[in-house]
Order: structure tokens, then C-alpha cells, then sequence
């Protein structure tokens, strides 16, 4: 049985300079939310032309269409989403202070009941209260977590947008390439490049996750294949139904 492996020094010098930075903010649902989409939507696209027997120009035509219209509208969505997200964190934020302001027993009563939920009690209770409201920032910090559940590592909407639709873009060119080689089997290979794609996201996905590696990418490939799936079923069912 291999030894555990720490993934990071827990020496003081290490620890310090670890914790000295301010945390970074994770696009990384960004990133993942946008390769799916875009694999998913594109392909879906793609299989949905191929079963309407629509020509190679035309299934060009509505991926790049969609590319970047699709792809613009949730950058936009996000966008909007992490901007109302920080906006109500400043609201709520701005809420607490006013609350220690003018009910300051009141917010004390708070922290001693999220700290007595937590299993504290007697003289540590109410040792920690007094560390936790001896520190302005500290106790509506305290208050944020505990009571709205919210961080205050701030992620910017900008990069949350800009994450979505780079990844979007890079994804969902992948079924539209063999398309635009001319290739002559151009369904089988972007069949298996799209497949291959999603099983990359869904890889990559892994390591961040407790998951493993492969049923990650096997999940990830089974929704995206399901959706075009649906699309190329949908497709041929309108030909048949037009052509008839």
C-alpha cells in the first residue's frame, strides 16, 4: 500500500507564506460549465444537420452561428449572474455593518449562538465570542460565512464571462473541424473528436473532484453523446416527415 502524500509543507515558513496571499477566486466551473456547453450545443447541432441531410456547408453555417451567438450569450448570462452575485454580497455585507452599528448585543447574541450550534460552550463560548466581536472585520467576516453562507473572496464577473466563453469557443469549434477539412467521413471523425473532447473535460474535471479519473470522463462523454444523440433523432425524424 503506497505511503499518503501531503500536497502541500506544513513548515511555519510555508505555512506563512501560503496563507499571506489573498485567496484566489476559482473560474474553474467556468471553465467546465463553457467546454460542455459548447462540445454539447455544437455537436448537437452538428448531428441534428447530418440527420436533416443538410450539406457540409450549411451544418458550417449554423455551428459557427452558433459558436458565437450561444457562446456570447452565456459569457453575457454569466457575466450577469457573478455580477448580481456580487452585488448581493455588498447589500448583505453593508446590512451586517449597520446591524453592528446599531445592534451590536444583538450581532454578540449571533455569534454566540453559530458557535454554540457548533458544540462550544461555558467559558470557551464565551472566550470565543470575545476574540470574534474584539475584531470588527473578523466578526462580520464570521457573520457572512456562518449566516449567508458567502465568501469573501470576490470573483470577477469580467473573467467569470471571459472563462465561459473561451472555453466555449475552443470546445465547440472541435465537431465543426472536420467539416471545415472537407473531410469525407466527416461525421465519423467528428463523432470521435467530439467524444474524445468530452471525455478530456471530463478528465480534467477529476482532478479536482474525488471522482476518478475515468468514470469522470465516461459521465461526461455519456451526457454530451446523449444530447447529440436527441438532436440527430430530431433531425431525421423532420426530414422524413418534410421529405414525406
Amino acid at each position: 500500500m503506497p505511503t499518503p502524500r501531503l500536497e502541500h509543507s506544513h513548515r511555519p515558513v510555508d505555512i506563512a507564506s501560503r496563507l499571506a496571499g489573498t485567496p484566489r477566486a476559482s473560474y474553474l466551473r467556468d471553465w467546465i460549465y463553457g467546454g460542455i456547453d459548447g462540445a454539447v450545443t455544437t455537436f448537437a447541432i452538428v448531428a441534428g444537420s447530418v440527420g436533416a441531410a443538410l450539406s457540409a456547408k450549411t451544418i458550417l453555417i449554423l455551428g459557427v452561428a452558433n459558436l458565437l451567438a450561444d457562446g456570447f450569450s452565456m459569457a453575457a448570462a454569466n457575466y450577469s449572474g457573478t455580477k448580481s452575485e456580487e452585488e448581493d454580497y455588498a447589500r448583505l455585507l453593508s446590512i451586517e455593518e449597520k446591524h453592528l452599528d446599531l445592534a451590536p448585543e444583538g450581532e454578540r447574541e449571533e455569534i454566540r449562538q453559530i458557535f454554540r450550534s457548533k458544540g462550544y460552550s461555558g467559558r470557551d463560548l464565551e472566550e470565543l465570542v470575545r476574540l470574534v466581536t474584539s475584531n470588527r472585520a473578523t466578526w462580520i467576516e464570521t457573520m457572512m460565512q456562518a449566516e449567508y453562507g458567502l465568501s469573501s473572496t470576490a470573483r470577477s464577473p469580467v473573467q467569470a464571462a471571459l472563462a465561459t466563453f473561451t472555453a466555449f469557443l475552443v470546445c465547440g469549434s472541435l465537431p465543426l473541424l472536420p467539416f471545415l477539412a472537407g473531410s469525407g467521413s466527416s461525421e465519423v471523425q467528428t463523432t470521435v473528436l467530439t467524444a474524445a473532447a468530452f471525455f478530456l473535460i471530463g478528465s480534467i474535471k477529476s482532478r479536482w473532484s474525488t471522482k476518478n479519473w475515468l468514470l469522470s470522463g465516461l459521465e461526461t462523454t455519456g451526457i454530451g453523446l446523449c444530447a447529440a444523440g436527441i438532436a440527430y433523432l430530431a433531425g431525421a425524424l423532420l426530414h422524413s416527415l418534410i421529405a414525406g
